[in-house]
């Protein structure tokens, strides 16, 4: 049998191969998002205007938002078109990802990937979705009630373009806590019971991320780590549920593989033979009125097990006169050695 740890018949790659392959695939995630970036930078200033609008909602009439820096009324567009592109193409390079690392998988691990990077594209677009539509509606219309009397709300637009992209990213990571959740438990890491216990560790754990990633208001911080928690309540019963289905489907299989081995296995068949035989036999004997078998075991123990105990009684009578001469008195001389040494005595020396 080999010992290769690669998937049933797949070949062993080079070095060399694998690297060309990388380089295949990081060719076409850079094109895919050149040709996007080339496609949304002439509306760059259209889109900006678009993203700032949870913001500029509440700002006062007589104020817009400014550019700090020189460069910032181009440098500004053109960074929120290439992170756009990128945030756009995310499935794309997710697919390119998998693409590198699935001849390295077996065909049931293929089969799992393709709806988690469905799920995963679109968990990361509901997070992006929620922060725009929910919590930036929110945290700007609190945060311009909190300003100062006397002080104009003026943001700068790099800024606010960091501050947006750094939220777009923590909510869409966020909302991949079911796949993780889900996956941990596929794999067999961690058990759903043991997530379930460990449930007020991961609150604390959200709200102490909410506060990491978020402005310094309590609003925020909520609407991120409430999400998180739910998701990860989402991701173990979600687990759970394809553990019980792949119990049953399991038990099932190997109902069936029980089955067949027993049919194909040459020796479970010779058992099977024997056994049909001895029946036979054990049949034979009763019509006739006879013991299922003409050689009598009991009767042969018995006989076998008398003859242990004569052997045992012998053996400790044995023992008992070793025993009662030694303690007579240091292993006392036969009456004719004691004779033989009386008279080599009493003889003359010459």
């Amino acid at each position: 049998m080999s010992n290769s740890a690669l998937p049933p018949h797949d070949q062993e790659m080079t070095l060399v191969q694998h690297l060309l392959e990388l380089r295949n695939r990081v060719s076409r995630a850079v094109i895919a998002i050149l040709i996007l970036f080339f496609i949304l930078f002439p509306f760059a200033n259209d889109i900006y205007t678009y993203i700032a609008e949870p913001l500029t909602r509440f700002m006062p009439e007589d104020s817009s938002m400014i550019a700090v820096g020189v460069a910032s009324p181009f440098l500004t567009p053109f960074k929120l078109s290439l992170i756009l592109a990128i945030y756009i193409a995310m499935p794309f390079l997710l697919y390119q990802l998998w693409a590198f690392i699935a001849p390295a998988l077996y065909q049931h691990e293929r089969q799992l990937v393709g709806p988690i990077l469905f799920f995963s594209s679109f968990l990361f677009y509901a997070g992006g979705a929620f922060a725009y539509y929910v919590v930036f509606p929110l945290v700007f219309g609190f945060l311009s009630q909190t300003a100062p009397e006397g002080v104009a709300i003026s943001t700068d637009i790099a800024l606010y373009l960091d501050f947006v992209i750094k939220m777009f990213f923590a909510f869409g990571l966020a909302f991949e806590v079911p796949v993780i959740t889900v996956l941990l438990i596929l794999t067999g890491m961690v058990k759903p019971q043991a997530m379930s216990h460990a449930r007020p560790y991961v609150v604390v754990g959200a709200f102490v991320i909410g506060m990491l990633l978020t402005p310094p208001d309590v609003i925020s911080q909520t609407l991120l780590a409430v999400p998180m928690w739910l998701m990860y309540e989402m991701g173990i019963l979600v687990g759970s549920w394809i553990l019980k289905r792949r119990g049953l489907d399991q038990d099932k299989d190997e109902t069936d593989t029980d089955i067949s081995t027993e049919s194909d296995n040459p020796v479970t068949q010779t058992q099977t033979t024997n056994q049909t035989v001895d029946e036979e036999f054990d049949n034979r004997y009763a019509d006739q009125g006879k013991d299922t078998d003409p050689f009598d075991y009991d009767a042969e123990f018995d006989k076998i097990d008398s003859e242990m105990a004569i052997m045992e009684r012998e053996y400790q009578k044995r023992q008992a006169e070793q025993n009662a001469q030694t303690s007579s008195g240091n292993n006392p001389q036969p009456a004719d050695d004691q004779a033989n040494n009386s008279s080599d005595q009493e003889k003359p020396k010459s």
